[in-house]
């Protein structure tokens, strides 16, 4: 395994320009924050439109889906410049999400979730690109700090969203949405001479061999390392009230591992850059497996550390992915990121499937036990 990290080819820039990386990761915080907003806001809307559990959870996941775009919208962004779906998302999807409680009925809320899906996707695809194109030779701390913008806003946009809804009610909701056309119209006065595309941009032919190449071995680590991960995003504050936690402890332990991967994410990108990629995936997953054990042995308040270290270690490898996707392909950055970013939520549903269906048979402790052991699965991958 080589701890020196892979060279970045055709580098558009030797310098990490750190005040418009900052400007794209400020504007990936403030996108995140709205998209996070439905979880909080669904009891609300349940109530309002009569929705059953299984209604409610299957308009929420309606976001998701146009994710599958991903490719087509980078394979696009490499091809002509796509800066202002950046510029312009954060406020689309604000507007948007800012509007669910004005939704007579589920057809319409169902028509604003896929909307925002749209401006979730053209954000996410071409975004990354546009950072790898910026940070010179150390694309890892881009995105590094790319994924703690997010990580962070996801982390805070649920206290908000609470506060606002507090304030305003759902009727009053909308008001939110003034914060999102202000990073809109700073993101377009700092970005407007950025270009989002990534060089020369090969027809599909051309790229499938090394498409082929790269996500081949890149899905070997993402399925196996996707039950870790969704074991703990979905099914962590299940798993504390079956322990017999109560339910703002369960809450509580939720934001301690995201608020840790905040840590994890900015750390790990940066680290790949002088340690190498191989090295810092292997061993972000490889620890955290073990502290996924560890966690299943462990009450009280020693549960506190051990959740902070493993949502450090957990986290830590998304930013070295994403760079390891730009370093291999950086004639088409935005379109291999669309791939990468379509693939996780392709393994995202179907993991989180499968671990309900150990949980319904075996019990969540069992569930996770099998969660990390299959997140090892994914280290023969990273020779590859």
């Amino acid at each position: 395994m080589s701890n020196t990290s892979p060279p970045i080819a055709h580098p558009e820039e030797d310098q990490f320009q750190s005040d418009q990386v900052l400007t794209i990761v400020g504007g990936h915080f403030i996108h995140d924050v709205y998209s996070s907003f439905i979880p909080p806001l669904l009891p609300l809307i349940i109530e309002k439109l009569s929705l059953s559990l299984a209604s409610a959870g299957t308009l929420a996941s309606l976001i998701q889906i146009p994710a599958l775009l991903n490719p087509f919208i980078g394979y696009l962004a490499d091809k002509v410049s796509l800066r202002y779906f950046v510029i312009l998302a954060p406020a689309i999807t604000g507007t948007l999400i800012s509007l669910l409680g004005f939704a007579p009925n589920a057809a319409t809320l169902a028509v604003l979730l896929l909307t925002a899906g749209i401006s979730v996707a053209g954000f996410h695809a071409p975004a990354p690109a546009m950072i790898a194109r910026i940070s010179g030779r150390q694309v890892g701390k881009g995105m590094s700090l790319f994924m703690a913008g997010g990580e962070l806003g996801r982390t805070i946009g649920p206290l908000l969203a609470v506060w606002a809804v507090t304030m305003w009610g759902l009727d009053g909701f909308y008001k939110v949405m003034v914060f999102s056309w202000a990073a809109s119209l700073i993101l377009y006065w700092r970005l407007r001479s950025i270009p989002a595309r990534s060089g020369k941009a090969l027809d599909l032919r051309a790229m499938l061999p090394e498409l082929r190449r790269l996500f081949a071995p890149l899905l070997a680590v993402v399925f196996p390392r996707a039950f870790l991960l969704t074991a703990l995003a979905i099914y962590l504050p299940t798993f504390m009230q079956q322990q017999g936690a109560s339910l703002w402890v369960a809450g509580a332990s939720l934001s301690i591992w995201e608020l840790a991967g905040v840590a994890g994410a900015l750390l790990g990108g940066t680290l790949s850059d002088r340690l190498g990629r191989k090295t810092i995936l292997f061993a972000g997953i490889s620890s955290s497996s073990l502290l996924m054990l560890l966690f299943l042995k462990t009450d009280g308040w020693l549960l506190v550390p051990v959740l902070l270290a493993l949502g450090f270690s957990a986290l830590s490898t998304a930013p070295v992915m994403l760079a390891l996707v730009q370093d291999q392909m950086p004639d088409n950055r935005a379109m291999a990121n669309g791939i990468f970013l379509s693939m996780t939520f392709v393994t995202r549903p179907v993991t989180a499937f499968l671990i309900g269906l150990m949980g319904d048979h075996l019990g969540l402790t069992s569930a996770y036990f099998w969660s990390a052991i299959l997140a090892l699965v994914a280290l023969p991958g990273i020779f590859f």
